[in-house]
């Protein structure tokens, strides 16, 4: 299970595996401190996060992940695969699809409430 969330100064992330429990936060990158919006940090998160699991091998080629979102929006977007208008956000959307494609992911997105974000607690 993968959580991630994200506000205007950080981004954070939860990959729970059996068994384990793995939680990460940090600052945003100075390009984007104070300059994004709550949810563009959001899909900044959910990027970097999995890159970033991907890169310390707890996400492996091939695995199924159950992406937790508490946006609904967000779940919408990546669910329904509709456009949006954030060049961002477009962006970023991209990205994540990119690794998925790549690494041959099996994401089934689900949507929670902001008190049950895992993620959210780290900020």
């Amino acid at each position: 299970m993968y959580y991630s969330d994200g506000n205007t100064k950080r981004i954070s992330w939860v990959i729970k595996t059996n068994g384990s429990k793995v939680e990460h936060e940090r600052e945003h990158a100075d390009i984007y401190l104070d300059k994004v919006s709550n949810e563009q940090s959001k899909y900044i998160a959910l990027h970097v996060g999995i890159f970033w699991g991907i890169g310390t091998y707890i996400i492996k080629n091939g695995d199924a992940i159950n992406v937790m979102l508490d946006s609904k929006s967000m779940y919408d977007h990546l669910v329904n695969d509709s456009q949006i208008s954030d060049r961002l956000i477009e962006m970023r959307t991209f990205y994540i699809k990119q690794l998925i494609r790549q690494r041959k992911l099996k994401i089934n997105y689900q949507l929670l409430e902001p008190e049950e974000n895992l993620a959210g607690k780290l900020i």
